[in-house]
């Protein structure tokens, strides 16, 4: 049953992503591009996300999912180092490629050979970030 529902979610993710243009670079960079041609038409989306998730976080509070297992907890509210760094570094990704890491999987059918090449970028920064957080975190702790 989890599986399921976890196809139904993905699904929907997946096209939400493609019907929103959040799969489409231009409209991405488009949308980053705050002091040029703006479109601020992904500002929908991001209330779309940002709004329902609000009432959900809320809704969980104290309860259980109906499918097993436990919600996860609220995110941290610490800024540190690492979020700042990493914030960082997401946002120049995304704003050179155009793409996230939803949106560049849900691309691949269609993205072509950039596609692929993005796709294998962000994995290798994706294992390539543990040990540079642990060098990170030593560095700022000898300090």
């Amino acid at each position: 049953m989890r599986a399921l529902f976890a196809f139904i979610a993905g699904g929907t993710f997946g096209t939400g992503l493609v019907v929103s243009g959040m799969t489409d670079t231009t409209k991405v960079q488009g949308w980053l591009d705050i002091f040029g041609d703006w479109d601020p038409t992904l500002a929908f989306v991001l209330g779309g996300a940002v709004v329902p998730m609000f009432f959900a976080w809320r809704y969980t509070d104290g309860r259980l999912p109906r499918l097993g297992g436990k919600f996860p907890a609220p995110p941290e509210p610490k800024l540190d180092h690492n979020l700042v760094l990493g914030s960082l570094i997401f946002g120049l990704g995304w704003g050179l490629a155009g793409l996230c890491p939803g949106p560049a999987i849900a691309s691949l059918s269609y993205g072509g050979f950039g596609g692929g090449v993005f796709l294998i970028a962000m994995i290798a920064g994706m294992l390539a970030a543990p040990p540079a957080r642990r060098w990170l975190d030593a560095v700022a702790g000898s300090s």
